[in-house]
């Protein structure tokens, strides 16, 4: 069986999912392939670090308010009510979000990590941050997002030059420890203020000019009031907007990043992004949602990256609702239909090219989910199949694969030896013979980069495949209907 050499780049535009936050738990990133049928480019996993606070590091929402008092907005409590990030100088890296983002690095995507953190926690806390993340390869890291607003207690706390110099202290120090790992900095908004620039770009100078990435978050409608109040026609806890306002938004806030990022471009993400289900119904939000994505890659092509907000969510800002009946299930929206047609768009796929003919034993390389080096088998069918399977043998069934065939992709662990492709044909039959590409790419299995590997592993793994895995493809049942 001849194979040839794949290399894996980045899409046009990256899609990226959110996967658990203040509003929903986290969903395992098998089902999520699953239920899509392709992974993203990144996942993106909320976190808050503030180690100083009394409580910590118990969930915000857990502690009781001073005085008595009642939350009646989301951020009302001490500190922003993320998942508590357990690393750092108090803790250690076998809990979360290290476990998640172990699951979704196998599962051959990149890690999105935000992190709101305290603006006084030491040099030390840093930098033990930067050695918790440095083997987790390509991750982005977005520092204490949102950052020209009032809700998060970042703000509260502190000024906003204060926030832009902790950002910059943040920068420095990861650069040191970890450099392969990129910041984002989430300051981007819309609309101008009376000199004509985002608000408060003069305090955030200097983090715009040193970030790796700049960031905005976006949301077409949106109602904040969640989950205090309910989104009714005149209220004040919710907005809906135009799509091509918005659009046109991003080219002004991208224009002034260059323009305070000493014309030096870098890429400019939308790091949430939903259009609020409360305010526009099921149907419009998915209809207003493929009308957005469908116009991006042409009216705002300085836009290299969106992240939808989220797989599931309690309200319904998500893919799936969660079922209060039942945490662990989600029910499916209308708009969760709508992003698959969107993951299959040509602007929003990953390039893969394929390259010469491969021999065996095949060292596959994974640098991350925009630069991997992998395997092409050419698989012929004689027409659609009823049948068809992958099986691998001896030291092959140990690796950690993510394979994608006619244009599913599916996941192996390490000791898998069979797995079932026939999923590959369900969405998409074959109509007579046909050649199809199994694409095959190997993320780390422990979600980790490996320093046995020697120079350069905090940026790239190495596999070996010694033999073509073999295939079972049958156009007929077992047996027939008598």
């Amino acid at each position: 069986m001849k194979a040839f050499q794949l290399h894996m780049g980045p899409a046009k535009v990256a899609l990226d999912l959110g996967d658990g936050s203040e509003r929903g738990e986290y969903v395992s990133q098998d089902v999520i392939l699953h239920t899509l049928g392709r992974p993203h480019r990144a996942i993106n996993l909320m976190y808050c670090y503030y180690p100083l606070d009394k409580g910590w590091p118990a969930r915000a929402s857990d502690l009781p308010l001073p005085d008595g008092k009642t939350a009646g907005f989301a951020w009302d409590y001490a500190y922003d009510d993320y998942f508590p990030y357990q690393g750092g100088l108090e803790g250690d890296t076998s809990g979360e979000p290290f476990g998640q983002m172990r699951d979704v690095r196998r599962h051959g995507q990149d890690v999105i990590l935000t992190l709101t953190c305290d603006c006084a926690v030491s040099d030390a806390q840093i930098i033990r941050i930067a050695e918790d993340l440095r083997p987790f390869g390509r991750l982005m890291l977005r520092v204490n997002h949102e950052a020209t607003g009032n809700w998060f207690a970042f703000n509260k706390r502190y000024t906003y030059q204060e926030v832009a110099d902790f950002f910059s202290r943040f920068h420095r120090l990861l650069k040191q420890h970890a450099p392969h790992i990129r910041t984002i900095l989430c300051v981007g908004e819309d609309t101008p203020d009376k000199n004509g620039q985002m608000p408060y770009e003069d305090e955030f100078a200097e983090a715009i000019a040193l970030t790796d990435m700049w960031s905005t978050d976006t949301y077409l409608a949106l109602h904040w009031g969640w989950p205090f109040d309910i989104a009714e026609p005149g209220g004040s806890s919710h907005k809906r907007g135009d799509n091509g306002k918005v659009l046109r938004g991003f080219n002004f806030e991208y224009e002034r990043f260059m323009a305070r990022g000493e014309n030096k471009a870098r890429p400019f993400v939308i790091s949430e992004f939903n259009a609020d289900g409360d305010v526009t119904g099921p149907y419009e939000q998915a209809e207003q949602l493929l009308d957005f994505y469908r116009r991006l890659p042409e009216e705002a092509p300085c836009v290299t990256g969106v992240t939808f907000y989220q797989f599931r969510d309690r309200g319904r800002l998500g893919l799936e609702i969660e079922d209060p009946n039942n945490p662990g299930a989600g029910v499916k929206q209308p708009a969760l239909d709508m992003y698959r047609e969107v993951l299959s768009m040509a602007p929003y796929l990953p390039v893969l090219e394929q390259g010469a003919e491969a021999a065996f034993p095949a060292r596959l390389r994974w640098g991350g989910s925009e630069d991997a080096d992998g395997l092409a088998i050419p698989l012929t069918f004689e027409k659609d199949p009823v049948f068809c399977e992958v099986m691998f043998e001896g030291e092959d069934a140990a690796l950690n694969l993510m394979m994608e065939l006619n244009g599913r992709w599916f996941y192996k662990k390490t000791g898998v030896k069979h797995l079932d492709l026939m999923p590959a044909f369900f969405e998409a039959r074959l109509s007579g013979k046909t050649e199809l590409p199994l694409r095959i790419f190997a993320p780390p299995p422990d979600g980790v980069n490996d320093p046995a590997q020697g120079p350069g592993w905090e940026e790239n793994y190495y596999a070996t495949l010694r033999a073509a895995p073999q295939t079972r493809i049958r156009y007929a049942p077992a047996a027939l209907a008598p």
